[in-house]
């Protein structure tokens, strides 16, 4: 997944072929000049387009103007994006084929000091980031859109920066452009991350700026509708188990909660803090189970801000001789592989981790061909109701 753009070619030394890739080619004899070589091809910097000498080079402005469209829309099709109309595309890829356009992406590198590389940042730690299928599901959508372009794609995972290496590599021209994905109040970094290079962050920030470029799912909808379903189902002593409230996802789903229960003239029974991970979720059960035997009532249902937490809790209320669904309802939110994986299946809260990744590398790319993405996607959730509550 790591990786940075190719080296351009020496001009002594190698070549283009027609794909424009770089192909090796021989020394000219002694005395001859390397020009007078047949097959030598060489790179003009200016407009990244390889050359035959002799022969009259085709330029990104002129695909544009034979096939009627602007320079950053035959851009976008160069670089794989699908922000643009099906009219547009096969009128710049019939251009492109009539005018035998290449693009060098070599040479291009070397004249605008690009890498062609892309950064996806996580300021997580690694037990966190290997252990929640969220980031997954989010890395295999970017991977599957980034691996449609021309950019290689960097994993850099740091909690906090620590040192400012990951800074330091992003603003010392490292990559073209970054994703940031699960950020907290606390990762200050991240502003100079952006300050160097285009960002689209994963989720919105907790000091989010009209400036960003975000990439978000409706947490407040979600926890809404998780919980206003609890309500239907006849629940009333309603607990959550919080993510942290450094993210704004959490306090979003939080929001979410709290608004649901106000509507339906409740309180919240318990809230409890959490941080995404099954060992949160036992805990919090475990909270919960203490004060029942000092005389509290159990909540008859929790909304856990995560699949992970909610089957933490469920694993500990079970084996403390507590019925799911029947004495205690369990929500999760995600809907990733660990719904499936309890004992009852769990009802949850779908977002579309996959799709947010993809949305989130496409939202960059346009970025880095210079179109204008919008600068907010909020991707829907769903529902999905199984064995727990």
């Amino acid at each position: 997944m790591a990786g940075r753009g190719a080296r351009g070619p020496d001009p002594g030394e190698s070549g283009a072929d027609e794909s424009g890739s770089p192909k090796t080619r021989p020394t000219p004899a002694r005395g001859v000049p390397r020009r007078a070589d047949p097959g030598w091809r060489a790179a003009d910097p200016a407009s990244g387009v390889a050359t035959t000498p002799g022969r009259a080079r085709t330029t990104i402005e002129q695909v544009a103007a034979a096939a009627g469209v602007s320079r950053s829309t035959v851009s976008r099709v160069a670089n794989g994006s699908t922000a643009v109309s099906p009219q547009a595309l096969r009128a710049v890829e019939d251009a492109i084929a009539r005018l035998g356009y290449v693009p060098n992406r070599a040479a291009r590198s070397l004249a605008m000091r690009q890498t062609h590389a892309v950064a996806l940042i996580v300021p997580e730690d690694t037990a966190r980031f290997f252990g929640d299928p969220y980031f997954g599901a989010v890395v295999a959508g970017i991977s599957e859109r980034i691996s449609r372009s021309d950019y290689l794609l960097n994993l850099l995972v740091a909690s906090d920066d620590p040192g400012g290496r990951v800074t330091g590599f992003v603003r010392n021209g490292g990559v073209d452009g970054a994703i940031i994905l699960s950020h907290h109040t606390s990762d200050r970094f991240v502003d100079r991350i952006a300050e160097a290079v285009p960002v689209v962050f994963g989720g919105r920030p907790s000091t989010a700026r009209e400036a960003d470029w975000i990439v978000d799912v409706d947490n407040v909808a979600g926890a809404r509708a998780a919980t206003e379903h609890l309500i239907r189902t006849g629940r009333r002593r309603i607990a959550t188990i919080t993510g942290p409230q450094s993210m704004a996802a959490a306090i979003d789903r939080l929001t979410g909660f709290r608004g649901a229960l106000a509507a339906a003239g409740l309180a919240p029974w318990a809230e409890l803090p959490g941080d995404y991970a099954e060992a949160d979720g036992a805990r919090a059960a475990q909270t919960l189970l203490a004060r029942a035997g000092s005389g509290s009532a159990l909540p008859d249902a929790i909304f856990a801000a995560s699949d992970l937490m909610a089957r933490g809790a469920l694993r500990t209320l079970r084996a403390a001789g507590v019925r799911v669904p029947e004495d205690v309802a369990i929500v999760g939110f995600d809907d990733s592989p660990v719904a499936l994986s309890t004992d009852p299946t769990l009802t949850t809260i779908r977002q579309p981790m996959q799709e947010q990744g993809r949305m989130l590398a496409e939202v960059l790319l346009d970025l880095l061909a210079g179109a204008e993405p919008p600068r907010r996607t909020i991707l829907g959730t769903e529902l999905v109701v199984r064995q727990s509550a």
